[in-house]
């Protein structure tokens, strides 16, 4: 049926070594202690003598025979009254010397008398089932012949296995009996007899499928009983066997109903055993080739869901009356803690179902089976809550399974002018969604309900804060799929209008929580309602509003969730307010416009101002919020949210103000480049000022990554891209012009920025940026000059004599009023940046100005850069100088 020989070969091997390892394990142990009981000292016994002299009298131990464990006893039990008649003066026999114990076995022991075993057994299996294919393959024999002769082969391992179980002995070998070849032989006529009575039913149609379910029953009740007396080994090769069998005896038509039907048949008796012998191992093994078998046919969207359908509920419903702890013939459970197979059971029937929806696109069979295994689980978890983590998971399989539906569902054919298309009925889609809409309602009252009447049923914390937080996320997550697929992201008041009765319901549940005596886990589920409140009501705000009110919602539910934190000190609600924000950034990666084309033309007051405005206002507040309870990962992730919007929020609104409602455009513009690069520096000196009190890393960081792309933007792009000197940009007007926008303002920041850092971060860093300045502000006077004698547009004009000496006059204007600055306010950083722009002055004046200067003009450069020359040193001497020689003259005078 499934024919894949050498991949399922391969498996077998696999799991007949693992359980081979697990059984020289359990000898291993067996031997230690074995060694361990024969290390004990001897305790012999002596009849008391009347003579004190009984060192004549004593055995002699070391040369007595061994004591049988009986005999041990014995005596052990008769010491304490012998003791007494021992003489005080006697002085006890020293025990006889403790022999070493028994070397293990070696290489060629283990090769000879256990692994030669292991794989004989195995050969046996593979070589029962290689004789059903090649019959089938070659035609030898015919079908008749080939079930008997398999059923013969079957038998007469079975009979071995027996024969050689009672006997215990084949050889006079010592240690074959721990190579357990009864268990081996009984495990290979196991697995020969599963495939020989599928084959004759599935492949032959030899028996009518009573007949062969009670064959296959039969076989399986053997395996159990078998592996109740051979031990595990043979409970792991018979599973792995009867679940491959249908692999290895494979025919051209798939029978997914006879398939489905001998697997049920497997899964008793897996979980039958492994209920009897507590072995977990086999149930774990159990459960994962069970959902493995759901696959076939999946990938080719089913046209029959039923057999699938029977499959799943089979599964789900042996797991769930053998496997599950504290549900009737489960295991027993420890109360108030989550076992994870028990959980892990229910979660892969969970997972089954879902598939089976998803590949059948929702059909009803499939729908329904789903909707009864999530009643199912709802039932069974609330009985058993070593099961409680299945009901996270069952949350989380209906958000997906009604996620794919909204994403692939098109309910536009309802409503075309001329009604439903000819041919395919009145409505293709309507009764899908009317089990849907039924379906939902169902699952939503049911976690709400169910979660809300689960507190205080435990005496552990996390089992009522599942099925709280399954209650809040479900019935919210199903609004919203049901919302995309009806009414297709639109403004819609009746989903408003439900969205406003879910968050009241959430909000009673807060109150009748609020006023209970505190229980374990409590204040959380009491947290995790009132978050569904603000989540509820957001959502309800989205409905009503047109689109893009859906970031402004989140946000908000994310400041609501840190008031929350404050009224309710719950670490997951810091975390959840964290989550919402990376929701709302995640969002705006996906469509940066909020709303798309709609986003408009005006400049400022647009959907830009709220979609980031809003958001970055909420993720302020929320931080000043959580940051009363102490800086930790959610709160550094709301305070990155809160700068990110913030930054954004000029970044592209400067875009959509230059570009013309186009934030998309791929070019830059001098203008945005300096809008951009100031808004960056005061950003950058707001978040150092900020980072002085709150001494926050994000706030240190983000002041530098911001001080970074301000430099970055400067350097490429006011210096370079966007040049205007050497680029054809029309600057503007002579004094109020972009020159003034893109390097005298950015210059300033730059300045006042150095001066923030000053004292907080490295010298090299203050001093770097106050030499960004410095570049900017020469620019700022070359690039003035240019536009003042050749206007707006001065790309490509030549240097006149006259421009040449006005920029020299200009540099070294400007050198001294750096100069008075620094004077004045005694700052030797002015005084160098003067000191910095003399030099390149002077510079200019021998290597440029000498050249190409001619006349007067040559003459006057020289004479009035002499001229200031003189006055710098002039100033140095009379005042600089004369305050720094004054100071130490006055000390003496002072002190005398």
């Amino acid at each position: 049926m499934f024919d894949d020989f050498g991949f399922v070969t391969l498996v077998i091997a696999i799991v007949a070594f693992i359980f081979a390892r697990k059984a020289r394990n359990e000898v291993k142990v067996l031997r230690a202690r074995l060694d361990s009981y024969e290390a004990t000292p001897r305790v012999a016994t002596t009849t008391a003598a009347a003579t004190p002299d009984l060192t004549a009298t004593a055995p002699d131990i070391a040369s007595a025979p061994a004591l049988s464990e009986t005999s041990t006893e014995a005596i052990r039990e008769a010491a304490p009254s012998i003791q007494p008649d021992v003489p005080a003066h006697t002085t006890p026999e020293p025990a006889a010397p403790v022999e070493a114990p028994a070397a293990g076995p070696g290489f060629e022991e283990r090769i000879g008398t256990r692994w030669v075993v292991w794989v004989g057994g195995l050969t046996l299996a593979l070589g029962g089932f290689f004789m059903v294919r090649y019959s089938i393959e070659a035609g030898l024999l015919g079908p008749e012949v080939r079930v008997l002769l398999g059923g013969l082969f079957a038998l007469a391992l079975l009979a071995v296995g027996e024969f050689a179980r009672r006997k215990e002995s084949l050889s006079a070998i010592a240690p074959l009996p721990i190579a357990n070849i009864p268990a081996i032989l009984t495990a290979a006529g196991t697995a020969v007899a599963f495939a020989t009575v599928y084959a004759a039913y599935a492949l032959y149609n030899f028996l009518v499928p009573g007949t062969a379910f009670a064959l296959l029953g039969i076989v399986a009740m053997c395996t159990m009983a078998a592996a109740l007396l051979h031990g595990p080994a043979l409970a792991g090769l018979g599973i792995a066997a009867a679940f491959v069998t249908p692999v290895l005896v494979s025919s051209g038509k798939p029978d997914y109903w006879a398939l489905y039907i001998y697997l049920a048949i497997v899964m008793a008796a897996a979980f039958s055993l492994a209920r009897i012998r507590l072995w977990r191992w086999l149930a774990l093994t159990t459960i994962v080739f069970a959902t493995l078998w759901t696959l076939p046919g999946l990938n080719e969207g089913l046209k029959n869901v039923n057999p699938h359908a029977f499959h799943v509920l089979a599964g789900f419903l042996l797991a769930s009356m053998l496997v599950v702890c504290g549900f009737l013939y489960g295991p027993p459970a420890e109360e108030g803690r989550i076992e994870g197979i028990s959980s892990g059971a229910l979660g892969a029937s969970l997972l089954s179902a879902t598939l089976v929806v998803l590949s059948s696109f929702h059909a009803d069979i499939a729908m329904v089976t789903f909707a009864l295994i999530v009643a199912g689980t709802l039932f069974v978890a609330w009985y058993a809550q070593a099961a409680t983590a299945a009901v996270a998971v069952a949350a989380g399989f209906v958000a997906v399974v009604f996620l794919e539906w909204a994403i692939q569902g098109n309910l536009d054919m309802l409503v075309l002018p001329g009604g439903p298309l000819a041919g395919i009925g009145a409505s293709p889609v309507e009764s899908s969604v009317s089990l849907h809409l039924a379906s939902a309602a169902v699952f939503a009252l049911g976690f709400g309900v169910l979660g809300f009447l689960a507190q205080g049923r435990s005496v552990s914390a996390v089992i009522p804060v599942i099925w709280s937080g399954a209650a809040v996320f479900t019935p919210l997550a199903l609004l919203i799929t049901l919302y995309a697929r009806i009414a297709h992201l639109d403004r819609s008041i009746p989903f408003a209008i439900l969205a406003v009765i879910i968050g009241a319901a959430f909000a009673a549940a807060t109150e009748l929580l609020g006023k209970r005596e505190p229980r374990p886990g409590l204040a959380i589920s009491t947290a995790l309602f009132a978050t569904g409140t603000l989540g509820a009501l957001a959502l309800g705000l989205t409905f009503a509003l047109e689109k893009g009110w859906l970031t402004i919602a989140l946000s908000l539910m994310a400041l609501g969730t840190a008031w929350i934190s404050m009224q309710r000190p719950i670490p997951f609600l810091r975390w959840l307010a964290a989550i919402l924000a990376g929701i709302v950034v995640a969002r705006m990666g996906w469509e940066p416009r909020v709303v798309g084309d709609l986003v408009g033309t005006t400049p400022i007051f647009n959907w830009l101002l709220w979609g980031y405005g809003v958001p970055a206002t909420s993720f302020w507040a929320a931080s000043i919020l959580m940051r009363r309870r102490g800086d930790d990962a959610p709160l550094r992730m709301v305070e990155s949210a809160a700068i990110l919007f913030t930054v954004l929020l000029a970044f592209m609104e400067i875009r959509h103000f230059v570009n013309g409602g186009d934030v998309y455009r791929s070019s830059s513009s001098l203008t945005e480049v300096a809008l951009q690069v100031c808004v960056a520096l005061a950003m950058a000196i707001g978040l150092e000022r900020l980072w002085e009190r709150s001494r926050s890393i994000v706030h240190s960081v983000s002041a530098g990554l911001l001080t970074l792309f301000a430099g970055v933007a400067s350097l490429g792009g006011l210096l370079f891209l966007t040049n205007p000197g050497i680029w054809h940009i029309d600057v503007g007007g002579v004094v109020i012009n972009l020159l003034l926008l893109g390097y005298a303002l950015p210059a300033v920041l730059a300045l006042l920025l150095s001066y923030a850092v000053a004292g907080r971060r490295k010298p090299a860093y203050g001093n770097t940026i106050a030499g960004g300045a410095l570049v900017l502000a020469l620019m700022y006077v070359t690039l003035e000059i240019r536009r003042i004698y050749h206007g707006p547009i001065f790309y490509n004009a030549a240097i006149t004599d006259a421009e040449q000496y006005t920029l020299s006059i200009a540099w070294l204007g400007f050198g001294v009023v750096l100069l008075g600055i620094g004077i004045l306010f005694n700052s030797q950083r002015a005084r160098l940046a003067s000191a910095v722009v003399i030099a390149l002055t002077i510079l200019k004046a021998f290597l440029v100005d000498m050249s190409s200067l001619t006349g007067v003009y040559r003459a006057l450069s020289f004479m009035c850069l002499g001229l200031v020359l003189v006055a710098i040193g002039w100033l140095y001497q009379r005042i600089l100088f004369s305050r720094r020689t004054q100071s130490p003259a006055a000390a003496p005078a002072a002190e005398s």
